[in-house]
Parts: C-alpha cells; sequence; structure tokens
C-alpha cells in the first residue's frame, strides 16, 4: 500500500470511529474495533482524545489488549496501563512473542511489573528477568528469546521429524540455527535447503557458515543496517562466548527504523517521541517552554550582535530591510547540509576517515551558490535601492555567509557526535545561531567599514 492510500485508510478509520463515538453503540464500536488489525487500532487510539480513548479501551478484547499496547507511544500505553485492571493485563499479554512482551515490561511501573512477571511460570521468568537486563537499544534489547536451534550432526530427515512433531515455528523463521552440544553458534540452516535438499544428507553438509551472529551489545542503529545491507529476515543474537541468546526478526528492524526517524524528526524541535500528540496542555507547554528558552537566548545573542552598529544602521536604513536575507539564506544553506551530515552519520556513511573531503565538498558548494546568490542578490538590492555600494555589500556577505553556513552544517553534527550529544537535538540550534550571527556581523561589519 503507498503511503498516500495508507494515509487514505487511517483518515477514514478514524472519521467512523469518530461517528461511532458520537452516535453509535458500545455494539456497533466494539464490532468495529473487531475487524481491525492491532496496529490501525493502536493508531486510531493515538489519533483520539484521551476521553475517547478510554471509552473504546474497555471494548477491545483481551487478546489484542498486548498487542495494541507493544504499537503504541509509551506515552500513550502508560495512560492505558493505568486504568487496567493488572490481572486483565496479564492475560493479555500471555500470547505475545517474547521480544513484544519484553518491550512491554521495558514499560511497565515497578510495581505493575512485579505482579505481571509473577504471574508468569518460573522458567519463562528467568528467561524473561535475563532478557530485561540488556539495554532496550541494542541487539540483545531487540532478540526475541523464541529460536529454533539444530545441531550440525543429524540429518535434514530428522530435523523435519522434529519440526512436525513441534507442530508450529516462531514468526519470521528462515533459517535454523545451528548448535554445537554447548549451544554455540557454527551456522543457520536455511528453510528453503531443508525442504529442498536430499533429506538423508547431513546439517553439516548443507547449512550455511557464511552467516555470523549479532553480538548482543551491538546498538540497535548498527543491527538495523546490517539486516538492510544484507538483506536479512533475521539473525541469531550470540553472547561474548559465542553461545546463541535469541534471535532477531525483521519486524523489529522496522520498528528501530521507524523509532529512529521519530526520534531525528522531534528531536529537531526539541521534542521526544514517545510523547502524546493530544497530552494535557499545561505538560506539552511545560516541555516546549524548555526549548524555546534556549532559542530564546541565541535570539537574544544575534540581538547583540545587531545593537553593535546601531550607529550604522541609524545612518543607512536599506541595511534594516535587507539584512534577513543574508541571514534567512545562510540558514536554508547550513541546514541543508546539516540534514545531509546528519542522514549520513545515521548510516554510517561518515566517518573521521572521509570527514575532510565532506569539508571541502562542502565549502566548494557553499562557494558555488555563494557566488551565484551573491551576485542575483546584489543586482536586486542595486536597482532597488540605486545604490552599487550596497549591492556590492549584500552580495559579498552572502557569499561569506553561505560558505561558513556550509562549514558549519558539516563541522556542527561531527563535532557533536565526539562528545556525545544527539546532532538531530542541538545541531539546529546551534546552525541557525551561528549563521544569525556570522550574516549579521558579515552585513554590518562591511557597511561600517565601507560605508560609513
Amino acid at each position: 500500500m503507498s503511503a498516500t492510500a495508507k494515509q487514505d485508510n487511517n483518515e477514514l478509520l478514524l472519521k467512523r470511529m469518530t461517528e461511532l463515538l458520537g452516535s453509535g453503540s458500545e455494539n456497533e464500536v466494539r464490532q468495529f474495533i473487531q475487524e481491525l488489525y492491532p496496529a490501525e487500532i493502536a493508531l486510531l487510539i493515538e489519533s483520539l482524545a484521551p476521553e475517547d480513548r478510554k471509552k473504546i479501551w474497555k471494548l477491545i478484547p483481551l487478546n489484542t489488549v498486548g498487542e495494541i499496547l507493544v504499537d503504541l507511544h509509551v506515552e500513550v500505553a502508560n495512560g492505558l496501563i493505568e486504568i487496567t485492571d493488572w490481572q486483565d493485563l496479564t492475560t493479555a499479554v500471555e500470547s505475545l512473542e517474547s521480544d513484544d512482551l519484553i518491550d512491554l515490561l521495558h514499560t511497565l511501573p515497578e510495581p505493575l511489573l512485579s505482579k505481571v512477571t509473577e504471574s508468569i511460570g518460573i522458567q519463562e521468568k528467568r528467561r524473561l528477568e535475563s532478557a530485561l537486563s540488556y539495554d532496550d537499544n541494542t541487539a540483545g534489547g531487540l532478540m526475541s528469546l523464541d529460536v529454533l536451534t539444530v545441531r550440525a550432526d543429524v540429518s535434514l530427515d530428522v530435523v523435519l521429524r522434529y519440526l512436525r512433531k513441534r507442530g508450529s515455528m516462531p514468526r519470521a523463521t528462515d533459517n535454523l540455527v545451528v548448535v554445537d552440544r554447548n549451544d554455540h553458534f557454527q551456522g543457520v540452516l536455511p528453510l528453503a535447503v531443508l525442504l529442498t535438499k536430499n533429506p538423508h544428507a547431513m546439517v553439516s553438509e548443507v547449512m550455511d557458515f557464511s552467516m555470523s551472529g549479532i553480538p548482543y551489545q551491538m546498538p540497535a542503529g548498527e543491527v538495523a543496517l546490517l539486516f538492510e545491507q544484507r538483506d536479512m529476515i533475521s539473525a541469531p543474537v550470540v553472547a561474548e562466548d559465542g553461545k546463541v541468546l535469541g534471535r532477531i526478526t525483521v519486524d523489529d528492524i522496522v520498528d528501530v527504523i521507524r523509532e529512529e526517524a521519530d526520534h531525528s524528526l522531534m528531536s529537531m524541535a526539541g521534542l521526544d517521541e514517545e510523547q502524546d500528540i493530544f497530552s494535557p496542555v499545561m505538560t506539552s507547554a511545560k516541555r516546549r517552554a524548555i526549548w524555546l528558552g534556549i532559542n530564546l537566548l541565541t535570539a537574544f545573542l544575534a540581538s547583540w550582535v545587531i545593537g553593535l552598529f546601531e550607529a550604522t544602521l541609524d545612518r543607512i536604513v536599506a541595511l534594516a530591510v535587507l539584512m534577513p536575507i543574508v541571514a534567512s539564506m545562510g540558514g536554508v544553506a547550513g541546514s541543508q547540509t546539516l540534514t545531509l551530515v546528519i542522514r549520513g552519520l545515521a548510516l554510517r556513511q561518515i566517518s573521521s576517515i572521509n570527514a575532510i573531503r565532506l569539508f571541502r565538498k562542502e565549502i566548494a558548494v557553499g562557494v558555488v551558490n555563494g557566488a551565484l546568490w551573491a551576485v542575483i542578490v546584489a543586482c536586486i538590492a542595486g536597482i532597488w535601492f540605486q545604490s552599487s555600494s550596497i549591492g556590492l555589500l549584500l552580495g559579498s556577505a552572502m557569499l561569506i555567509n553561505l560558505v561558513c553556513a556550509a562549514l558549519a552544517g558539516a563541522s556542527i553534527p561531527l563535532a557533536l557526535q565526539k562528545i556525545g550529544v544527539d546532532p538531530a537535538l542541538a545541531g539546529g540550534v546551534l546552525l541557525t545561531t551561528v549563521t544569525d550571527v556570522i550574516g549579521f556581523m558579515a552585513f554590518l561589519g562591511l557597511a561600517t567599514l565601507f560605508l560609513v
């Protein structure tokens, strides 16, 4: 389904749900919910006001509650968990896959977490407690504990009979993990090979030795990149000693990609991707006030720079009219480079090895675009104010700011990453400050030197 078709479908579902909540009976709402996938219900819930969420939450069957909670943003999920009986919640999570269950347990507050884990069998509880010890943003935090392992010294026929006896396989199973008697990873047995090769052949003769296990401490972003590069559907996760701990499936990677995209987009505005879009007014206002305060400080810095040239502005009023052009063009040019570099860092395309080459390329782009637009704005300003001096001044400041903006856009993300700060979170504010200050300084400083 295309992005446009998906959006249209979501709008239709939201419109229908709003109509039913306004005039329909509970039975109609319940019937409508039962026709939807858990992910669709989760999206509807996040699109509704908090009071409407409570109305439909009590109508959702327990066998889908767990899957819906996993698909919800943390803040929305926590709000619904607070109004859910813990016994109902325990029943709801029993049917979840282990990786989804672990994701959900990560969001539960401690009293409720203890109650849910206590209701699970002792053996399963130990497995989950072990999995919960891994960082949520690593391969260990992503992995499912449901993994099928076989030995290399058995025949394919034995493996087939084992699978028939088992009766089911974990979702997204495309390979069986081959281990030794101590559960150390040796390779994988693709299902396609299992089904097409001579059943009397040994696993060791047909297994794939090329796949390597993913270290449990590998960051989630690197795991996603690995899946993309190798077109994997699933991959085993191993401990430091090579023992198989679990496996990661492509549906988990889709979640990682979506979360990283949300994080990058929301961080640029100083927001948390897990925030509820319909959270209370005061809660949202408090969160945004911090970022607005930071932006205010940078605005005062730019204003202070302008204040240094107050006498120049008093004598040549045209400068005040043209001044925003220099800062605006620098901001756009810098944002283009900043976005490109942040994306490159996320995809692991940029490192210290090729950073100098990137700087040179972006400075060259800044010079080319700066020269082009400097000529254009110089001509426009010269004709507008009938002064070639003002036109030449504006063009020179434009060239300086666009080159500096390109350099800042390339260097700020790399510097922030080096000191452990998320470039998406702070890069935009720093870049705006740099382009504003340099733009105003260059334009007004040149005017002070040559026109006053």
